[in-house]
């Protein structure tokens, strides 16, 4: 009985070995068939980046457009390490999780305003001992002296609010309200590369390149003034598993509309 058993399990396991190489077969050829739709070193304007982009989506669910570029700062140095954020004029297709530290009447009005989870004290507690159902924290400056002992927790995964983000004010409201709205953060890595999103495929092209020129806009306000020789080296386009797509780093928007 149990060499009847041990033979049903090893054609079982079998079989979901095979299902499993056949469906990397049939994403491996989706992505080959997608990338060959891309000219290697062709630099594509904004608009033809997206476009070229929504067509080579190669997964069955509404994929995020990402953003990559490289940058020629020193992420070493202090005046060079940029952080910022920017509202996308068409939102990016996904609702925020917002969690709000605040109490008594910010907390009401971070409520009012739609935040997911709002709390002091006790939801500091909650965080600390690992709870992460949420995307953006915002603050107000009273708890940051408590919030601030989150490093560990809310740090590695670059949601610790701060200052320059607008994540730690006293206006919840206007807080929750442009993350809610699109509202996007990046922040370089330590390779110099800062990543973002501008987007779903099922977002108009126009709507993508849009946001693309938002973010940009705000890369380029962004650069520091120590910054020497060409600032943005490579920019790159695609969806969460589909081809990259260069576009011409000297271009925000199309070439007639810059």
């Amino acid at each position: 009985m149990w060499e009847n058993l041990a033979g049903s399990l090893t054609t079982t396991t079998s079989s979901i070995e095979r299902l499993g190489i056949e469906e990397d077969m049939k994403r491996s050829k989706k992505y080959t068939a997608a990338a060959e739709k891309v000219k290697k070193d062709h630099l594509y304007t904004p608009l033809e980046a997206v476009t070229l982009a929504k067509e080579t989506s190669t997964t069955k669910y509404d994929s995020t457009i990402e953003v990559a570029l490289v940058l020629g700062v020193d992420p070493k140095k202090a005046d060079q390490a940029i952080r910022s954020t920017v509202n996308l004029p068409h939102g990016t297709g996904k609702t925020a999780r917002v969690l709000v530290f605040a109490n008594g009447e910010r907390a009401d009005e971070a409520r009012a305003a739609g935040a997911d989870i709002v709390g002091g004290d006790e939801l500091i507690d909650e965080v600390s001992k690992g709870r992460l159902d949420f995307d953006a924290v915002v603050a107000t400056p009273d708890l940051m002296g408590k919030v601030g002992r989150l490093g560990k927790v809310l740090g590695t995964r670059g949601l610790m609010p701060n200052p320059k983000t607008g994540t730690v004010t006293n206006d919840v409201t206007k807080a929750v309200n442009d993350i809610k709205g699109g509202k996007i953060e990046f922040r370089i890595d330590k390779n110099s590369n800062l990543h973002f999103i501008i987007g779903k495929v099922s977002f108009t092209a126009t709507q993508l390149a849009e946001n693309y020129a938002a973010a940009l806009d705000e890369v380029h306000r962004a650069k520091p003034n120590s910054s020497k020789g060409r600032y943005i080296s490579k920019a790159v386009v695609s969806t969460t598993m589909g081809p990259g797509i260069q576009v011409d780093p000297n271009l925000v928007r199309e070439p007639s509309a810059n």
